[in-house]
């Protein structure tokens, strides 16, 4: 199956009083690219979450967001720190007696000293919130994978039809090749007897000189490259997905079809086949930029 590098996955997934949310947004890349967004209190798990959300992506520039509510209300707890407390009035009591002042101090004043109660969280059950986590990612991940096989299908689709374009143009060509050699052939023999007049035409010069002009043009190589890239592009399609990815080799293969379309361009003297052969390459060039869709 072949997948598109654009894709999109989310999913909710709560476990007892806690509740996950993954979302992925991927465009294209080179490489794979993951940005992930998270509570700083899941920084224990980024290698894991990275591992797991490979099973789901090759390539591709990916955003990961992923939040976490605790609906059970005791994910963090006061704490009253009693030894900053006892050093605070200790300290308030000497003051009172070294300026001679009354000692005032009162709970709700000595409470409001930094340090004295802090907030807490809770240790994480780490086992339990990765089990939530690895849910919600798998859950994502199905779906992100998912619409981007969907999107690679209607490449695919797109792609066929151009390589049949494609097809088209080389059968053209190769049809239309010999016709000019024997249009050049007729051309040249009508004016050797335009300027010889009445004299006998030498058919083996003629046939040197026909020769030498169909060397000049012939694209018969190229014309046959064509056709195995063209061949070789279709059949990846076909095969589909594989552990690396077949985006690299596909773009590969386009840059040798553009190479071999600019040869016949440069070899042409014929309007009709300089016609199909920016055709030909047009339609490389819209291969080209659909292949950088393909993980």
């Amino acid at each position: 199956m072949v997948c598109s590098m654009t894709g999109f996955g989310r999913s909710e997934v709560t476990e007892g009083q806690r509740k996950y949310v993954v979302e992925l947004k991927s465009v294209n890349n080179r490489y794979l690219d993951m940005n992930i967004k998270m509570p700083k209190k899941f920084n224990a798990f980024e290698a894991a979450i990275r591992s797991e959300l490979k099973n789901y992506m090759k390539r591709g520039k990916v955003d990961v967001f992923i939040s976490y509510e605790d609906f059970s209300e005791s994910e963090s707890k006061v704490k009253y720190n009693k030894a900053i407390a006892g050093e605070y009035y200790a300290y308030l009591k000497e003051m009172a007696e070294d300026f001679g002042l009354d000692n005032d101090v009162r709970i709700s004043v000595l409470s409001r000293f930094p340090e004295v109660f802090t907030m807490e969280e809770e240790e994480l059950d780490e086992e339990e919130v990765w089990g939530g986590i690895k849910k919600a990612l798998d859950q994502a991940g199905s779906q992100f994978l998912e619409s981007r096989k969907r999107e690679g299908q209607f490449l695919c689709q797109d792609l066929f039809e151009k390589l049949d374009g494609m097809k088209e143009n080389v059968e053209y060509i190769t049809v239309r090749s010999p016709e000019i050699i024997e249009e050049y052939k007729a051309k040249l023999r009508e004016k050797i007897q335009d300027l010889l007049e009445d004299k006998q035409v030498d058919e083996n010069r003629l046939a040197m000189e026909v020769t030498l002009y169909a060397d000049k043009i012939c694209v018969d190589e190229e014309l046959t490259r064509l056709r195995s890239h063209i061949e070789a592009t279709r059949d990846t399609l076909k095969e589909g997905d594989d552990k690396d990815g077949i985006g690299r080799k596909l773009d590969f293969l386009a840059q040798e079809m553009n190479r071999e379309a600019n040869t016949i361009l440069s070899k042409s003297t014929d309007l009709k086949i300089s016609d199909r052969g920016i055709a030909l390459k047009t339609d490389i060039e819209k291969v080209r930029e659909q292949i950088q869709n393909i993980e």
